[in-house]
């Protein structure tokens, strides 16, 4: 037992080092990783309530914690804005605030434009602002981080999916593997988008609704590999062998054929990831999407596509999506390389 894991650490540590050797791939896990994790903490980044408030000696943190005005001397039991000059007045006046780099949330209105909306660049607003006044930059920001995990979610819910259906087709072939094989043929053949476009029509779409609709489809990816993989294991030496002492069929496909089929599961998983977060765009850009006021980069190119006097909607949300995808694109790649057996360092 003790081989067998340190055999298993050094192949992992042989891939590791494959794919640090791409060195495309390695900085675009890199770059997207520090993107990623700045999106992840966007409320602090990017806000329109202060990060911290002392305030008579007293500290608040109106990102965690709702506050009124009435709770800094204000006038009315109403929820406090702090960017009115009344209200930030009352608190400079016996205290400080921190605000984020960024004074505006995805849902901020800026109603002291130097022009109508669209709003060109300027220091207040570094990517100008859409149609509705909202800050740009923000919006990127909240819709990076919603795309990428709206992605991953529809990434992981189709491997489990996936995987064990290509496991189940793979393991006992027959009548099982053809009739699913048909199912998939049909399935398959459906226009992908038309059939997404026409689930959500029947709902109020949501995020938790679009990433099960969209999983109706995005399992298929997983199946091929992970059959072929159970095909070609099941007549292994170990695998009649160890049916031969009765071991069940689950814990033989899920403990023993499993872990040789995820190498192609995770080489696939980088590009469903890339695929989701295309749909996700698409279906913003058609307005089937998520609901009006959500932080969206499909919503953001349908307003470059309308507001054509106002080009650095439409140039942003572009190098946003294609900044997403070509990362998302080359760590694939970088990882499909990695677990490749056939592929090997080279000086």
């Amino acid at each position: 037992m003790k081989k067998s894991g340190f055999r298993l650490s050094q192949i992992n540590q042989q891939r590791w080092q494959k794919f640090k050797h791409n060195r495309k791939s390695y900085w675009s896990l890199w770059l997207f990783g520090f993107l990623f994790s700045i999106c992840l903490f966007a409320e602090i980044v990017a806000n329109d309530k202060p990060v911290l408030i002392q305030f008579n000696d007293e500290f608040y943190f109106p990102l965690m914690i709702e506050y009124s005005e009435t709770d800094f001397g204000g006038e009315f039991d109403l929820a406090a804005d702090y960017r009115d000059p009344y209200m930030a007045e009352i608190i400079e006046a016996d205290g400080w605030m921190i605000w984020p780099i960024i004074p505006y949330s995805y849902s901020t209105i800026n109603y002291d434009l130097p022009t109508p909306a669209p709003s060109a660049p300027t220091a207040e607003n570094w990517l100008g602002t859409d149609d509705k006044g909202r800050d740009v930059l923000a919006l990127v920001i909240y819709g990076f981080r919603l795309s990428v995990l709206f992605g991953f979610a529809v990434t992981i819910i189709s491997a489990v999916i996936g995987v064990t259906l290509g496991a189940v087709q793979g393991f006992y072939g027959g009548w099982v593997d053809l009739g699913l094989q048909r199912f998939m043929e049909v399935w398959g053949g459906l226009p992908q988008l038309f059939m997404l476009i026409i689930l959500v029509n029947f709902i109020t779409p949501n995020v938790a609704w679009l990433v099960l609709i969209t999983t109706l489809f995005g399992w298929m990816g997983f199946v091929g590999v992970v059959r072929a993989e159970f095909l070609r294991s099941r007549n292994f030496e170990y695998v009649i062998a160890a049916k031969a002492m009765g071991m069940s069929d689950s814990r033989l496909m899920f403990k023993h054929i499993l872990p040789n089929a995820m190498v192609a599961t995770m080489a696939t998983m980088p590009f469903v990831l890339s695929g989701s977060v295309t749909i996700l765009t698409s279906l913003d850009f058609l307005g089937f999407g998520l609901p009006p006021g959500s932080p969206s980069l499909g919503e953001l190119l349908a307003q470059g596509k309308s507001n054509i006097q106002a080009p650095w909607l439409g140039l942003t949300a572009f190098v946003s999506l294609g900044v997403i995808l070509m990362l998302l694109v080359f760590i694939g790649e970088g990882v499909r390389d990695a677990f490749d057996p056939r592929s090997s360092l080279k000086r």
